[in-house]
Parts: structure tokens; C-alpha cells; sequence
């Protein structure tokens, strides 16, 4: 019902700044919680941050907080994570994904879409 393509990885210096994008398709995004987040390997994919369907409120993992922001436009149909002051231990291929609820989760059990993942890497 939702398809969801991330965009905006790459490779940056520790202390730089990347814009992740995912653009969902349809006509329901703004019925979805939108969420990222990322899976370095072998580690368990880890909860990043969250958004309501509104965009009024937001959630973050503890090691993210302060550094990245979660945004949502929902005219585009998009959804979007600014890293900041990124470390070395960001470095993961990043997921978008959309939860049909209210209520912001953060286990990835709990996410009914998700997309292809966009690389990483920060560089020490």
C-alpha cells in the first residue's frame, strides 16, 4: 500500500553533515508515523527517530539526540533526516519506514513498510 525509497547517503568526514530523504508513494502518508532507522553489521537494526503524522511531534534514539532531526513534508510526500556532527559509529545503511498509527514505536517489529535502505559511512 506503501512504498518507500530513501535517498541522500554517502560518504562524509566525522564532524560533517548529510541529508537523508524518502519519498513515499500514494496517497496515504500522512495517515502513516514515519520513522528511520539503521543497521550497522552485525548489529541489530536500531531505532533512530520518529515523527507523527502531523509532524508535531517528534522522538530520537539517545545516541542521536541533539545531532539529527527528523522532518516531514507531507505535501511531498516525504520525510527527511538531517545528520549533524556526525561520528564514525553512525556509519550503518539507513531505513525508512511507516507504522499505520498514532502512537510513535520504536520497534522495528512494529513498522508495516519499509524501504530499500541508503548507505552511511563517516570517515574518522
Amino acid at each position: 500500500q506503501v512504498q518507500l525509497v530513501e535517498s541522500g547517503g554517502g560518504l562524509v568526514q566525522a564532524g560533517g553533515s548529510l541529508r537523508l530523504s524518502c519519498a513515499a508513494s500514494g496517497r496515504t502518508f500522512s495517515s502513516y508515523v514515519m520513522a528511520w532507522f539503521r543497521q550497522a553489521p552485525g548489529k541489530e537494526r536500531d531505532f533512530v527517530a520518529a515523527i507523527t503524522r502531523s509532524g508535531g511531534s517528534s522522538y530520537y534514539g539517545d545516541s542521536v539526540k541533539g545531532r539529527f532531526t527528523i522532518s516531514r513534508d507531507i505535501a511531498k510526500n516525504t520525510v527527511y533526516l538531517q545528520m549533524n556532527s556526525l561520528k564514525p559509529e553512525d556509519t550503518a545503511v539507513y531505513y525508512c519506514a511507516a507504522d499505520i498509527t498514532i502512537q510513535i514505536r520504536t520497534s522495528p517489529s512494529n513498522y508495516d513498510y519499509w524501504g530499500q535502505g541508503t548507505q552511511v559511512t563517516v570517515s574518522s
